[in-house]
């Protein structure tokens, strides 16, 4: 077999990741017909179809998914080197991150402290998981910080490093925290409950066992949310102190006596690449 034509190939991985060919050749900045045309020579050079058409759309093929593993690989390699190659100059790439909308900013900015020095320019973007998780296996994120890691069943080209594992407590006002007994506290007060699968699930088996039922007077979905809404006064939050670090540290907020033997655990998702952006080694490691 002669060798490949790598432009045929890079223009299969455009089409394969943006699924069909008005937008990879809009990405591309070609026409579709030549787009089309760079295919079909690939497939022919191949010997076998590279796509199914289902409607306006382009379906893989086997051999398709085949050819898109090699060459994500191949590209992932490329894109590695440049990185590499870029690391001794004026202008080294910036390490874009992404965090999930719901992780604490505080966290965040722990996880970042180390960077925060001006030598390392910095990207910073939140939103859904799995969209930036889409995003990093474009290469489009270095690192994605979440407290729930994807499953990664199967997906040998990502990689979870556990960052923190954070005690969850019962902080609010130190009004609110007079009770004798944790039963007594659950029972008395209302709390503000993170949606977040494990902290929610973990507090409740608490309260299963001490036999009581406690007033949920908010359940939400974002740290940033838990901490507003506990700083008013109005009920005591279930959450990692790093969340309200600084109304524990200035006196506003307090922790409960009550140990809850919960942690949330923090965790950085990355590619599974050759050569990983520079600043990235010693955040995953200290």
């Amino acid at each position: 077999m002669k060798s490949l034509n790598y432009h045929h190939l890079r223009y299969f991985h455009a089409v394969a990741h943006h699924g069909t060919l008005t937008q990879a050749a809009a990405h591309l900045n070609v026409s579709q017909s030549a787009l089309s045309t760079q295919i079909a020579a690939l497939e022919a050079r191949l010997g076998h179809p590279l796509f199914d058409r289902i409607g306006r759309g382009l379906k893989l093929t086997e051999v398709g998914r085949i050819v898109l593993d090699h060459a994500d690989r191949i590209f992932r390699i490329g894109d590695d080197l440049a990185v590499l190659l870029n690391r001794s100059g004026d202008d080294a790439p910036p390490l874009r991150v992404g965090a999930a909308s719901t992780l604490s900013r505080n966290f965040q900015l722990r996880f970042l402290a180390p960077l925060l020095d001006g030598e390392t320019d910095l990207v910073l973007r939140s939103g859904d998981e799995l969209a930036l998780l889409d995003d990093l296996r474009t290469h489009a994120l270095d690192v994605v910080l979440t407290s729930a890691p994807p499953s990664l069943s199967g997906q040998t080209d990502l990689a979870a490093h556990l960052l923190a594992s954070d005690p969850v407590g019962i902080h609010g006002a130190p009004a609110l925290l007079t009770a004798a007994t944790l039963r007594d506290l659950l029972e008395t007060v209302p709390f503000i409950v993170p949606s977040e699968s494990g902290i929610r699930a973990g507090f409740l088996a608490v309260a299963e066992r001490l036999g009581v039922r406690p007033r949920i007077l908010a359940d939400v979905d974002d740290m940033a949310m838990v901490r507003l809404l506990v700083r008013e006064g109005i009920g005591l939050a279930v959450a990692p102190a790093v969340v309200i670090a600084d109304e524990l540290s200035d006196g506003r907020l307090a922790t409960a006596a009550f140990p809850l033997d919960i942690a949330l655990r923090f965790y950085a998702v990355t590619l599974r690449r050759d050569f990983p952006h520079p600043a990235l080694a010693g955040l995953l490691t200290g």
